[in-house]
């Protein structure tokens, strides 16, 4: 009897012995109770036991590497036993009633190999078939055939399995930048180690490599180590169970265990996309006669193109010439090509360590590299997996297959650097120092792979590597600053008010007033913001970068523009909503697209807490507001607000200035209708950190006292309690940004005393005390006494 509770628990060559002889039992048990039919008259007497009977196992079980709570892939093989169907129930059903899940099968050979020409999954599976049971020879003659078939075949099933395994990339992802990771359907996972397998049983590529095997068996310990930890039949790494597996498989912790898997996804998929064109050129091209002439094109010193690949000239000589590797990379990439697997090993094995500082020849062609853009990509991971990016940066091991949590980034910290560097390429028309651009691109990360803040971290480490590619002094400085400040602009102009002069000034003095240094942060904020994920780089977002630097440069005198336009201005107002009590209460709205969003300006008597109201409506209206800012005139303000629709839908004007109405007068009960709504999207549900809230003293000019930031878990109305707190407290609001980065919202807001005093200690204290009850839910109640609540009066 098989104990299914202990055989998770089991090591895998154990799992298979213990199901193999389980397995081999149910069919002895059911070949000694199903006599054979009687025999007609003059018909051969039946065969007995399991002669012309096999019990075959195909998938994992075939493979012998069955996963804990896993399927049982089974076919029961004859060869014309006419009591089959009774021999079949004898040993599926004792497999159902142990518990187990079953894929079944039964089939003559005949049938299994019919079908496995048509069905690529099925012809997959039968590459797998591993005799359990019965009579050895029938599966023997079984695995002859379906190999047979699948080479015959392979014209027409190859084609349709990679187009299945792209689509399931498409919609899985990529193993190797994947936070979650799906350990067997992602590209790069389990089942390309399946593939590669069948491409080479077809006889159209080699067997995998001893790295790709590894890579394969690292990623079956992991998996047997989820199921065994989850209890489940899952393939998702997901974050929960990522440190214990990391634990139970000897790994520092789950960063670490998600950097191996991300190696072994890259190192699966690599191989995977060299198989694939090798099996495309095989299908498609297949030459007429029995030799051809190959056309051999020369692109560069020592490389040539051959076909649909770049190869080493026959005069070429790598082992006395240092540039060869990146000349010829610079070569592929410029003809969107790629090197040939032969070419990378001989340069792999012969080609010397570049001079330092490398000379002019060897920069060019790495600058040359870099600015092909997008056909660079598959170049550098073609050097960096045979072995040869890491000896011109060794820095590069550091951040190789580095996670990134924040769910922003959809790569590794390396390929984000080079994603980066791709999309500086095509920025490289906006720059005077078009070279600097796409270095700076490439290291503006670097840091990441040491502990510490990544762009202090990472300056002086730029500025080494720039000393060793042989850049001047002056242009190492400046490569250097570029690490150091290239979250600069994108932090400044979304969290700060660019209309303020002290933050103008504060870009400008952190720059050096470098106005070339400027124009170079402008460009990588785009390219790092293109690498990241459309999430990062917002129109929106693009537009307040674009504004600040507009600003700076107007600063530092190096513009024609001294007075740019503020980026929330008013908008003539569309729809007016009176008040019962007059047309001077009257609210007035008016809404303008403007980039990624829209841009609503609010008209409405100052009051307290008039802020806070604005702030509730717009979440009430499900806007997601992302910058802020008010003014106040004669007792009337008017507030601007970018926002944008959370499911796509524009604000109507009407809607709007009905719902401030009803609030102004309290006939809208905006805290409970937005408790209503938090409860109905339970994904706004605070996280269980506690809010992080900093102040900034210096930051802000005139009458706005100070700048405070709230870092909570994203919800509902968040912004609205924030501001009711901040009037509870006696603070008013004058502006406003908002980002959300994940689950988490950081909010920025410049503030003062209704009475102009500084902000003292004991004030600040209650101000904290309030932010952080806000962000729990349960807002300060607004101060009654004073003439503008949270706006200037």
């Amino acid at each position: 009897m098989l104990d299914t509770d202990s055989l998770p628990g089991l090591p895998r060559a154990q799992r298979v012995q213990a199901l193999d002889g389980w397995l081999a039992g149910l069919l002895g048990a059911a070949v000694e109770g199903t006599p054979p039919p009687a025999p007609r008259r003059g018909a051969t007497a039946p065969r007995t036991g399991t002669d012309g009977l096999a019990l075959v196992a195909v998938g994992s079980l075939g493979r012998r590497e069955p996963p804990p709570h896993g399927d049982l892939d089974l076919v029961l093989v004859h060869d014309g036993r006419p009591e089959i169907a009774a021999l079949a129930d004898a040993v599926w059903y004792p497999v159902w009633d142990a518990g187990l899940r079953l894929d079944h099968s039964v089939r003559s050979i005949a049938e299994a190999v019919a079908v496995a020409s048509t069905d690529v999954k099925a012809g997959l599976g039968l590459l797998d078939c591993r005799l359990v049971a019965g009579d050895a020879d029938l599966a023997a003659r079984l695995r002859t055939a379906s190999l047979g078939s699948w080479r015959q075949s392979a014209s027409r099933l190859l084609p349709q399995l990679r187009d299945l395994r792209r689509e399931r990339a498409r919609k899985v992802g990529e193993l190797a930048f994947l936070l979650e990771p799906d350990l067997k359907e992602a590209y790069g996972g389990l089942r390309e180690g399946q593939v590669l397998r069948a491409v080479a049983a077809a006889q159209l590529a080699d067997e995998p490599s001893r790295e790709a095997e590894e890579a394969y068996a690292f990623l079956l310990d992991v998996r047997d180590e989820l199921r065994r930890r989850s209890g489940r039949p899952t393939d998702v790494l997901v974050r929960q169970e990522q440190r214990p597996v990391a634990a139970a498989l000897g790994l520092a912790d789950e960063d670490a265990l998600l950097r191996q898997v991300s190696l072994a996804g890259r190192r699966l998929a690599f191989v995977a996309d060299e198989t694939w064109r090798r099996v495309d050129a095989t299908l498609v091209r297949r030459p007429r006669a029995r030799y051809r002439r190959v056309h051999r094109e020369p692109l560069a010193e020592g490389v040539v193109r051959q076909g649909d690949e770049v190869v080493l000239a026959r005069d070429a000589r790598p082992a006395a010439d240092p540039g060869l590797v990146l000349r010829g990379a610079a070569a592929a990439a410029r003809a969107d090509l790629l090197l040939s697997p032969y070419t990378l090993k001989v340069l792999a094995v012969h080609a010397p360590p570049v001079p330092e500082p490398w000379p002019a020849e060897v920069r060019w062609s790495f600058l040359r590299l870099l600015a092909s853009g997008r056909s660079a990509v598959p170049v550098i991971e073609q050097l960096d997996q045979e072995g040869l990016w890491a000896p011109l940066l060794p820095e590069w091991d550091r951040v190789r297959s580095q996670p990134q949590r924040h769910p922003w980034h959809r790569f590794t910290v390396d390929r984000h650097l080079v994603e980066a560097a791709a999309a500086a390429a095509e920025l490289t028309r906006d720059v005077d120092r078009p070279d600097l651009l796409l270095v700076g691109a490439l290291l503006h990360d670097i840091g990441k792979g040491w502990p510490g803040d990544h762009s202090v971290v990472g300056e002086p480490i730029g500025a080494e590597i720039a000393t060793r590619m042989g850049f001047a002094a002056a242009d190492v400085a400046t490569l250097a600053a570029m690490v150091r400040h290239h979250l600069l602009l994108p932090d400044t102009a979304t969290r700060r008010d660019i209309d303020d002069p002290a933050t103008v000034s504060r870009v400008g003095e952190t720059l050096g007033g470098d106005p070339a240094l400027l124009q170079l942060l402008h460009a990588l904020a785009q390219a790092d913001g293109a690498a990241t994920s459309a999430s990062a780089w917002s129109p929106w977002k693009a537009h307040l970068v674009a504004a600040l630097v507009a600003r700076v440069q107007a600063h530092m005198g190096t513009s024609s523009v001294p007075d740019p336009e503020p980026v929330l201005h008013p908008t003539q107002p569309q729809v007016t909503a009176s008040a019962s009590v007059g047309a001077v209460d009257a609210v007035t709205v008016g809404i303008e697209e403007v980039a990624d969003g829209q841009q609503i300006t609010v008209g409405a008597p100052d009051r307290p807490g008039l802020f806070s109201v604005l702030a509730g409506v717009m979440a009430l209206n499900q806007l997601d507001v992302r910058a802020a800012k008010v003014n106040v005139l004669d007792g009337r303000a008017t507030a601007v607000f970018a926002v944008r629709p959370r499911f796509g839908r524009a604000p109507v004007a009407t809607i709007l200035a009905d719902a401030v109405r009803a609030a102004l007068e309290g006939t809208l009960p905006l805290a409970e209708r937005l408790r209503q709504r938090e409860a109905d999207y339970r994904q706004d549900a605070v996280r269980a950190a506690p809010p992080r809230i900093s102040w900034h003293d210096s930051e802000a000019s005139g009458e706005q006292n100070s700048i405070v930031e709230v870092r909570a878990g994203d919800r509902a109305g968040l912004l609205h309690r924030l501001t009711a707190a901040l009037a509870g407290q006696g603070l008013d609001v004058t502006s406003a940004r908002v980002e959300t980065l994940g689950a988490d919202a950081a909010d920025y807001f410049y503030v003062c005393n209704s009475t102009r005093e500084p902000i003292d200690a004991a004030q600040r204290a209650r101000v904290e005390a309030a932010l952080v009850s806000a962000t729990r839910g349960a807002p300060e109640p607004v101060a009654s006494g004073r003439g503008s609540g949270d706006t200037p009066g």
